[in-house]
């Protein structure tokens, strides 16, 4: 009964991230400029490495495995946010900017 439990929460927490990722690529393709889709890609690289591989360390059955996966959300949760700013950092620099329009008043 436990383990039907935990397989059943370890697949919810992998279709749940797997939703994450399709719904923040179909976001990142959507946004009118750089800086959005890099706060989408960013938003989304954050949330879904940690449900998806918290539910392949449940899916480990608490093995060595588990430690490995752990380390392996540990650097995508510190290299992930590092990343989306020296990209950031990197486009401000070479002069790229922000594209924004204002919505037009249909009235």
């Amino acid at each position: 009964m436990v383990s039907l439990a935990l397989d059943a929460l370890s697949w919810i927490l992998l279709l749940t991230g797997g939703a994450f990722v399709i719904v923040g690529g179909i976001g990142a393709l959507r946004m009118p400029d750089l800086y959005t889709r890099m706060h989408a890609a960013s938003v989304t690289d954050s949330l879904a490495p940690i449900l998806i591989l918290s539910g392949l360390m449940l899916q480990a059955d608490f093995a060595l495995y588990v430690l490995k996966l752990g380390a392996i959300l540990l650097f995508l949760l510190l290299s992930g946010p590092a990343a989306s700013n020296a990209l950031a950092s990197a486009a401000l620099l070479s002069g790229h900017s922000a594209s924004y329009k204002a919505p037009e008043d249909s009235t």
